[in-house]
């Protein structure tokens, strides 16, 4: 029997990448509606992609486990 591939959690790969050295960037959260009552500072901060914490990585990288 052929070794099977594991497959990627979608909610995951919807989420997050890695970039070119194995970091996880995620979108901020807080950007799609309400922006009135924001700051400009604020909304610039959320327009940045976040890095994943050294904690969160490994466990998001299980998820997506042929992410480029």
């Amino acid at each position: 029997m052929a070794n099977m591939k594991t497959k990627s959690r979608s909610a995951a790969k919807k989420r997050f990448s890695l970039t070119a050295t194995g970091k996880v960037r995620y979108h901020k959260c807080g950007k799609s509606h309400l922006l009135g009552c924001k700051n400009a500072k604020h909304r610039r901060r959320l327009r940045k992609a976040g890095i994943a914490s050294d904690a969160a990585t490994p466990s998001i990288k299980l998820m997506i486990p042929y992410a480029k």
